[in-house]
């Protein structure tokens, strides 16, 4: 009996991420917490390593490996990139946070290693096997992350609750898995894919059935209505470390996800989940915005805002066609620069026994840390869809792909939506701006860290002033 070897080329970045961060697992629990800095500097230089490496595949063919399991194109290679530097990001932000909060620093880094690790197989799977693999690879490192601050019972409950609903949604979606295997006989997504097409419409209810479940995986992932329940409270729950991580990185895996199930594997169920996908992002744009409204933490706002993007994002998606994907991967890129921006402003903020959580914590950041307050009022002010910002370009981009598919009421009911959302973002930069502070004590941030939130800040700036390129590159994914 013979055995080929697999072409393990295509899989390269994830091979250095698996076997370099076990490595550094062994060597942190020989280290313990006395040395932190060599795992932090480790998990970095992987991460690093990973994106080279990635960035070699950017004008390769399409490759498939592991039994067609595996696949590497343009569109995984792109997203991969924003996860390795998202996660990066992530951990250059979180580092002096994790030391004054005396949190387990090098177990954060390994954790966030392997959820990425779970991110870029989830990106690249072409099997539902390996997708749900990729799925809970992600998930099981951040369960497990919420809960890190061991001494807060906020953070133990936000992750209990992270933990059940997610783990109620992985079963549903693994439940729509097997009705479609039982269907077509296969799980891979081509083939499920042609034998789809070729089953008579009459004989599609129990591929109806199998979509309505795998939908529920998907809104949950995405933290889209009606399965966002848990968001709001893991967001205000989590140290805001690990807020940031969650906020980020996995948005991106997600639009993955959404793209490998709907698009590749079931594209003649395109009427049904388009459909699915439509109540989905208005009743997300609507709740996510006028749910913000009314907040007074900053991380639930956030969260409410989370919410209302990716009802925009789904608006590519539901396009149907090559110019609403390229803008769906426009805006989700885009909003993860946004969110890294924000997330990270709070974590830097925030000081030993001290989390910068209201909104009224912003109050007269300008006479305190005027730079600290133009970036947070760039982040704000993008998020909310004003020019030239890149977040009005995300915006532009996925209305206009659905009206060229003649949903133009749907355009309009967004663009509403987008004007109710822009009060809670103006909101910050009004507390920021035109309020008296409560102390007068200036933030002081480390000359690295304030670099970094520069170049973040001013990308989203940049990225407004010159959107085409990255336009341009996402749409050469399809």
């Amino acid at each position: 009996m013979s055995y080929d070897i697999p072409n393990l080329v295509p899989a390269f970045p994830e091979m250095i991420v698996f076997s370099l961060g076990t490595l550094v697992l062994l060597v942190h629990a020989f280290l313990g917490q006395r040395r932190p800095i060599i795992t932090y500097g480790a998990v970095q230089l992987i991460i690093l390593m990973s994106a080279v490496f990635t960035l070699s595949f950017i004008n390769e063919p399409t490759m498939l490996t592991f039994d067609n399991m595996f696949i590497l194109d343009k569109f995984a290679v792109i997203l991969k990139l924003f996860i390795e530097l998202a996660v990066f990001l992530c951990f250059f932000y979180s580092r002096v946070y994790l030391a004054d909060n005396n949190m387990p620093r090098g177990e954060y880094y390994i954790l966030g290693l392997f959820a990425m690790l779970g991110m870029m197989v989830l990106v690249s799977s072409h099997h539902f096997l390996t997708l749900y693999l990729g799925i809970e690879l992600m998930s099981l490192p951040v369960y497990a992350m919420v809960a890190m601050k061991r001494e807060s019972g906020i953070a133990a409950e936000a992750a209990m609750k992270y933990f059940i609903i997610g783990a109620m949604a992985s079963g549903m979606l693994l439940y729509g898995i097997s009705m479609i295997y039982g269907a077509t006989n296969n799980l891979e997504f081509s083939t499920v894919a042609t034998a789809i097409a070729n089953t008579a419409p009459d004989q599609k209810l129990i591929l109806i059935f199998g979509l309505v479940f795998i939908m529920v995986g998907i809104a949950f992932k995405l933290g889209a209505v009606p399965f966002h329940m848990w968001l709001p409270d893991v967001y205000q729950g989590a140290p805001n470390a690990v807020t940031l991580f969650i906020a980020s990185a996995p948005k991106i895996a997600a639009l993955g996800m959404v793209v490998r199930l709907l698009v590749e594997a079931m594209p003649s169920l395109q009427i049904q989940w388009q459909q699915d996908l439509i109540a989905i992002a208005i009743l997300s744009m609507a709740l996510g915005n006028f749910a913000a409204i009314v907040q007074a933490n900053i991380k639930r706002m956030l969260a409410y805002s989370s919410i209302a993007h990716m009802g925009y994002m789904i608006l590519g998606v539901i396009a149907a066609n090559n110019q609403g994907y390229a803008a769906s991967t426009f805006y989700i890129v885009t909003y993860s620069l946004m969110t890294l921006g924000s997330f990270g402003l709070l974590v830097l903020m925030s000081r030993a026994g001290y989390e910068v959580e209201n909104i009224s914590d912003f109050k007269g950041l300008n006479t305190r840390n005027p730079w600290l307050a133009f970036l947070m009022l760039i982040m704000m002010f993008s998020m909310a869809g004003v020019p030239p910002l890149v977040g009005f370009w995300a915006k532009v981009g996925v209305l206009k792909a659905l009206v060229q598919v003649d949903l133009v009421w749907l355009a309009a009911l967004a663009l509403l939506f987008a004007i109710v959302g822009a009060y809670y973002y103006i909101r910050v930069v009004k507390v920021m701006y035109f309020e008296e502070p409560d102390s007068e004590q200036r933030y002081i941030i480390s000359n690295d860290m304030q670099l970094a939130l520069t170049i973040n800040g001013l990308s989203v700036l940049v990225l407004g002033l010159f959107p085409g390129w990255l336009f341009e590159l996402c749409k050469s994914a399809f």
